[in-house]
């Protein structure tokens, strides 16, 4: 008997450090599911943030853009967004606060962090490859 006891203490070690905190991570990813509604701004597994326009079933319509839609899973969304933080809330960089002028990606994953206006895309440069002309030269 005695040589079952370290046995049985490393079952329930294993319950309480393993099995139990994953059913609880289980629970609360299917209440996220059961919670989320139109009008929400998610973030999906892929790392893709958008709101949902639109549910059919086990099939969530999120827009990431104005005016683009993608079809997802609903059990690809991972968490849904506090609306009452914004990119400006986010705290900065170690390098942001040394003042060395360096940026992060912040919350927005844009590379602009600080007055949290809308960052301009940088310009690309014009394609010199002949093999991919112009949309003029097609």
């Amino acid at each position: 008997m005695a040589a079952l006891l370290p046995i049985l203490l490393l079952i329930v070690l294993m319950y309480f450090m393993l099995i139990r905190p994953q059913q609880k991570r289980m629970r609360a990813q299917q209440a996220l599911l059961s919670a989320v509604q139109e009008g929400d701004e998610v973030l999906t597994t892929a790392g893709v943030y958008g709101f949902i326009t639109a549910m059919e079933g086990d099939v969530v319509w999120v827009e990431i853009a104005e005016g683009v839609e993608v079809r997802v899973a609903k059990g690809a969304i991972a968490r849904r967004v506090d609306p009452t933080t914004t990119p400006t809330d986010a705290p900065l960089d170690e390098a942001d606060a040394t003042g060395t002028g360096a940026t992060g990606t912040g919350a927005t994953g844009t590379g602009v962090t600080g007055t949290g206006a809308a960052a301009t895309p940088p310009e690309l440069p014009e394609s010199t490859d002949p093999a991919r002309p112009h949309d003029d030269e097609q």
